[in-house]
């Protein structure tokens, strides 16, 4: 009985990603910190209800694709949860379906205390992107890895639609789709990625960027953007947005450390997966120390480990859990 409770648990733990679900929570709680309305005991429960839509945000991604993908998976990804049989489909949907309705309903709670609609449409925008990516945009490679960027864009604006430094959430969509396209090579997946999608996704990334500095300029600016970078605070240089592209070298160097320590091209891309993620919460960091302050930079970055820690722990789990189950065996025919 045990044993069962605790292989359906790490089941819905793992469908939801929740050791990554640190990175989404790292990042709401950034932006709130940059809008400076994220300090004194009255912030508590905004802080509550970001940490609830960011865990159900992130959650609901994570399961709607292994839902629309248990087919697929039977064939090339035996070990995650639906197609190795830890959680049933109906169990799946229960869990997409509650990590929907907790983003929703802690976006909506955090409206009611800071009372900007925009809140809303950007948690709605955020999920109508993981809904075409989940259903088509993964099978249209360049606009696929173009959504995956942006909808870390729109996740962390939640907090603060008036986006009080665009260069925290724009380092984060470049970090994703580049990212992003880089493990796709690596872990070789189908379609292949090809000259011409390289070509198309960072025409597409530069688009992007130029269309949103100059948008934000033109609003910062009152029509002129040129103004804005003369005047406002949050697009001039400030000589600590060194440290967020200090970071941005740093983890140059480590994705060419993995390729050089990792043998194989897949195991490789994998890890540049997971170490891109939790190196999100690094930019985070260094955005805090660069704008609100030292104690709250360190503070930050304590989801680096908590994390990495995670992470491990449900590794470690999802071993003792398979050598607690009884050996299947096949009888062989002569």
């Amino acid at each position: 009985m045990f044993n069962l409770l605790s292989r359906r648990v790490l089941g819905v733990l793992q469908l939801t990603r929740v050791g990554l679900v640190f990175t989404a929570v790292a990042d709401s709680f950034c932006t709130l910190l940059l809008a400076g309305t994220g300090s004194g005991a009255a912030a508590m429960p905004k802080y509550i209800s970001i940490a609830i839509m960011s865990c159900g945000l992130y959650g609901f991604g994570m399961s709607l694709n292994d839902i629309i993908d248990r087919r697929r998976d039977r064939q090339i990804a035996t070990h995650r949860p639906l197609p190795s049989g830890r959680i049933g489909v109906i169990t799946a949907h229960v869990a997409c379906g509650i990590c929907l309705l907790l983003a929703l309903g802690g976006c909506t709670y955090y409206w009611l205390i800071v009372r900007d609609w925009r809140c809303l449409l950007f948690i709605l925008v955020a999920h109508a992107l993981i809904w075409f990516y989940d259903v088509a945009g993964k099978y249209l490679v360049p606009l696929g890895i173009l959504t995956l960027g942006l909808i870390r864009f729109f996740h962390c604006l939640v907090p603060a639609p008036t986006i009080p430094v665009l260069w925290h959430p724009l380092l984060l969509f470049n970090h994703v789709a580049i990212l992003s396209a880089i493990a796709y090579s690596w872990e070789q997946k189908r379609p292949p990625l090809g000259k011409m999608h390289v070509v198309i996704i960072a025409a597409g990334i530069a688009l992007i960027d130029a269309v949103v500095i100059t948008a934000y300029g033109t609003y910062r600016g009152h029509g002129d953007p040129i103004e804005a970078f003369k005047l406002d605070p949050s697009m001039r240089w400030n000589n600590w947005l060194l440290l967020p592209i200090a970071a941005v070298f740093v983890y140059i160097a480590v994705g060419a450390f993995i390729r050089w320590r990792t043998p194989g091209l897949r195991d490789a891309g994998q890890k540049l997966v997971l170490y891109g993620l939790l190196w999100l919460i690094i930019y985070d960091g260094c955005f805090v120390f660069a704008y609100v302050g030292w104690w709250e930079g360190l503070l930050m970055l304590l989801f680096f480990p908590a994390s990495w820690l995670m992470v491990q722990l449900l590794r470690w789990w999802s071993k003792v859990v398979s050598i607690s189950q009884r050996p299947a065996f096949k009888r062989v025919r002569a």
